[in-house]
């Protein structure tokens, strides 16, 4: 299998998000669900930390990717959803600089939306991972 970026857009010499990534003979597919920054009971962790949730959903999504079989440089696709766009953009290094420390470079979207699924969610992220 092969990848090959299409239009990347940095900023200050860091990947901001490719417009587009082209896979080549995938043998394995992983489709990831939205992860959030939930503890080990399952309760939402960093209370209004834009920083601090986006850190501990990269790590839960790095978990089920490897869980799946794959690693996070596998990751051809993420969508980055949030309910406070300034407050995502702010912190966007954070999860700029935590996604080449795993050589994952993705195609990306990132919206805002009125809610998530728990109030005191900040952001959600899935992915799609190919092998």
């Amino acid at each position: 299998m092969s990848t090959q970026e299409i239009g990347p857009r940095t900023v200050g010499g860091k990947l901001m998000y490719n417009r587009a990534v082209r896979v080549e003979e995938p043998r394995s597919w992983l489709f990831v669900s939205g992860h959030e920054a939930r503890d080990d009971d399952g309760a939402i962790t960093h209370r209004g930390d834009m920083a601090g949730q986006m850190r501990l959903t990269l790590r839960r999504l790095g978990e089920t990717v490897e869980e799946g079989g794959m690693s996070m440089a596998d990751v051809v696709q993420i969508r980055v959803v949030t309910t406070d766009l300034a407050s995502c953009k702010a912190h966007y290094d954070v999860l700029m600089d935590a996604l080449a420390a795993v050589r994952c470079r993705p195609a990306s979207l990132l919206a805002e939306v009125s809610a998530l699924s728990d109030p005191d969610m900040l952001i959600e992220i899935e992915a799609v991972a190919v092998r």
